[in-house]
């Protein structure tokens, strides 16, 4: 198979790959055995819009096309008329293999079940020859909107913060919940509770939520953005909640589901914080493995202890072990029954986060649904802290007291 980078006929004025795409313009390959008709789509594509790369002057091979899909092109334009059941396995091939890349067909024939087939393997565009100017330009236009929505989802698709623990009662929903409504504070956030049984991080917050989880669970394939939103209360801080099912479901959602929600929630969300409890162990292997980072909140106990010991060499033993913090909640310094080397031993690393022992604020918040994170006092602060480490803002060091004279 002979191919070329942008050298057949007049080709070789184009430019180079990564200065086309710089500069706006689609970068486009040829393909097709018609010497004439490859001339005719250069001659087509011949204005600022798009630029050829590549050339084939007939249908790529099987190593070929693997090749041609790892590219990052934006456009391929295939002549289907000198073998149609060739180009038919191009294109599907294509489109199977590369879903950024934008497959036209550019045909002389009038065959209305020729461009279903088309349309069927994947092609977006069927263009009719001799190439019109202004279908061409039109078909281009689309293909770099499409591109530019491809690149849009794709840089801007949200970070998945995962919480749990290896022990009922730990505070996991608490810590989760006031860390998101920190972490609003400086972006697009929205808390989901997985906890299936016994979620109350709506409750935890304050909020009336008139519809939960299960409702965007149960229909995966209905989900979308805007569905998301509907489903989603909103908490003063801006954080975009969706609550914890009501009542104890018949059974566990399925992976579909799951990983439909999560998709969805990133896409619209720079941050998608997840709290799955203690009682969520059927989603924890799906979870772990998407999230960006998985934070383990135990206490200082020989059960929790041993319990987050037994959590970790389950589910961080091997590869995933640098997306995992541990968070000891209802931490006391002067705690010496259990010294620093023995809890860093039981949980295989240091504890990256210290959340104090503040009873009194915790149980104000939970009677009066007003987070702890927009109040002042020791646990907001280091709740605070972990969101500007989530977010990758420096985080701010305690002010440190002054003692003079009249102190």
């Amino acid at each position: 198979m002979k191919q070329t980078h942008a050298s057949e006929g007049n080709l070789s004025s184009f430019a180079s790959d990564t200065e086309s795409i710089s500069m706006g313009a689609l970068s486009v390959v040829l393909m097709g055995p018609d010497p004439a008709g490859r001339q005719r789509m250069t001659k087509a594509l011949s204005g600022p819009q798009a630029t050829v790369v590549q050339v084939y002057s007939g249908y790529p091979e099987v190593d070929e096309l693997s090749d041609l899909i790892k590219r990052d092109y934006d456009v391929a334009l295939v002549h289907l008329d000198p073998d149609p059941e060739a180009a038919l396995d191009v294109i599907e091939t294509l489109c199977a293999g590369n879903k950024h890349l934008t497959v036209m067909v550019y045909s002389a024939r009038e065959d209305a079940q020729l461009v279903v087939r088309c349309m069927r393997a994947g092609a977006r565009e069927f263009l009719t020859d001799p190439l019109v100017a202004n279908a061409v330009s039109e078909a281009l236009v689309r293909a770099a909107v499409r591109r530019e929505e491809v690149r849009r989802k794709t840089v801007s698709i949200g970070r998945l913060l995962v919480f749990s623990g290896a022990k009922g009662g730990v505070g996991v929903t608490t810590v989760a919940s006031n860390f998101a409504v920190a972490l609003a504070e400086h972006a697009k956030v929205a808390l989901v509770d997985l906890d299936m049984e016994l979620g109350d991080a709506a409750l935890t917050l304050g909020v009336s939520a008139p519809f939960t989880c299960l409702d965007a669970l149960n229909n995966p394939r209905r989900l979308d953005g805007d569905l998301l939103a509907g489903l989603l209360t909103k908490h003063s801080s801006g954080l975009s909640v969706l609550a914890g099912p009501d009542t104890i479901p018949a059974s566990q959602p399925n992976k579909e589901g799951l990983s439909r929600l999560l998709h969805v929630a990133r896409e619209n969300f720079e941050y998608v914080v997840v709290d799955t409890g203690s009682n969520s162990i059927g989603l924890y292997d799906a979870l772990f493995d998407a999230a960006t980072t998985v934070y383990l909140v135990s206490q200082v106990s020989v059960p929790d202890l041993r319990n987050a010991n037994r959590f970790i060499t389950r589910y961080f033993s091997g590869l995933g072990r640098e997306k995992l913090q541990i968070v000891l909640n209802r931490y006391l310094a002067r705690n010496m029954e259990i010294d620093e080397a023995s809890i860093t031993k039981a949980l295989t690393q240091p504890a990256k986060w210290k959340v104090p022992n503040d009873y009194a604020s915790a149980q104000r918040a939970q009677n009066t649904g007003i987070a702890i994170a927009l109040e002042k006092n020791p646990m907001a602060r280091v709740l605070g802290q972990m969101a500007e480490d989530a977010c990758g803002e420096v985080a701010r060091p305690a002010k440190k007291k002054r003692f003079g004279l009249f102190s």
